[in-house]
């Protein structure tokens, strides 16, 4: 089993910045991928960012420039550094791990909200 936990969330006015941290616990060494999916009232759960344990990352085109997701494998911890926040990005922000048997795994979600 792996848990994790996310903070970091809060308000931020347009422009600003915010850092989302995920703590994961349990047995973390068969973690493969981690990353950031959101999901605004409404709308769908949809990617934000993932990164392998080599380091690899992939971004959605819409945070292309403005975010960076990182990770430090020997906290068991990724990081999604979020700049030039916008109204859009509102939104409950989940950290996700997926194992190299393909399971997922699920964080309680943060919420992120960026006023105009």
């Amino acid at each position: 089993q792996v848990q994790l936990v996310e903070s970091g969330g809060g308000w931020v006015q347009a422009g600003g910045s915010l850092r989302l941290s995920c703590a994961a616990s349990g047995i973390t060494c068969s973690i493969n991928v981690m990353g950031w999916y959101r999901q605004a009232p409404g709308n769908q759960r949809e990617l934000v960012a993932t990164i392998t344990r080599g380091g690899s990352a992939n971004y959605a085109d819409s945070v292309k420039g403005r975010f960076t997701i990182s990770r430090d494998n020997a906290k068991n911890t990724v990081y999604l550094q979020m700049n030039s926040l916008k109204p859009e990005d509102t939104a409950v922000y989940y950290c996700a791990a997926r194992k190299y048997d393909n399971r997922d795994y699920w964080g309680q979600g943060t919420q992120v909200t960026v006023s105009s």
